[in-house]
């Protein structure tokens, strides 16, 4: 299943006990429609105030029923903030979240105040940025490296992971900046605190790029370069082996 959201009303894709979450509402509704519970597994676990347009979900069912109608009926009871785009029955070993080749999250940002019609899905930037230089800084993360330094500080994971691709660029038709990351995964923060640190290099002449190399080496989570807010990231699209 393939599932829109607008993110900024809810606490996040996981489960919580005293805000509504994402996950909370589609398992809520198809209980309602189906009188079943289910349990949805998803791709990414979004924070609260990220959007998705491309999350990729799982679940089991044993309704017998089409999916092109499953889909109709859960849509109809579904809030305007979330939307299934796609469903379909799934091969027997597909997990959301194995044998991912790449996902690509979007940030969007405004150097000009944008319409209140917008401005939940980008960050009103106030100050000028150097597009060149901000390219350049995003290069910085291109490869295989340890973020310890852009992620939570929390994680007791292995943090080495791998970028693809960074690029910024215009679009013209909603006169916002888009930030384009891909990559097989990423941990908690890790692209809002690159982003955050990204601007805040390309729109300070006193900031040098190679400030963020340094960032990196030092593994330390305690970084004092900023974290671009939540409301600007998009989960955009998720890509298997299998396709």
């Amino acid at each position: 299943m393939i599932v829109a959201y607008d993110g900024t009303d809810y606490s996040g894709w996981q489960f919580q006990n005293h805000c509504p979450s994402v996950a909370q509402v589609l398992q809520k509704t198809f209980k309602h429609v189906f009188n079943q519970e289910i349990k949805i597994i998803a791709a990414s676990r979004t924070d609260a105030g990220v959007h998705a347009l491309g999350q990729v979900l799982m679940f089991n069912t044993d309704l017998v029923i089409t999916p092109s109608k499953l889909k109709h009926a859960w849509n109809n009871v579904l809030p305007p903030a979330v939307l299934i785009r796609s469903l379909e029955p799934a091969k027997e070993n597909f997990h959301p979240q194995r044998n991912v080749v790449q996902k690509t999250y979007c940030y969007h940002f405004f150097q000009k105040r944008p319409l209140p019609l917008a401005s939940r899905y980008g960050y009103y930037y106030r100050y000028p940025v150097d597009m060149e230089k901000l390219q350049q800084a995003l290069n910085v993360f291109i490869g295989t490296y340890d973020f310890r330094s852009f992620c939570t500080g929390d994680e007791r994971e292995n943090t080495v992971r791998r970028i693809d691709e960074a690029r910024v660029y215009k679009l013209s038709r909603f006169s916002v900046y888009r930030i384009e990351i891909k990559g097989p995964g990423f941990l908690r923060y890790m692209i809002r605190r690159i982003v955050g640190a990204c601007l805040e290099v390309a729109s300070s002449e006193d900031k040098p790029v190679s400030l963020l190399s340094e960032a990196i080496d030092k593994k330390n989570p305690e970084q004092k370069l900023p974290n671009a807010p939540a409301h600007g990231l998009l989960l955009y699209k998720i890509i298997y082996k299998s396709e």
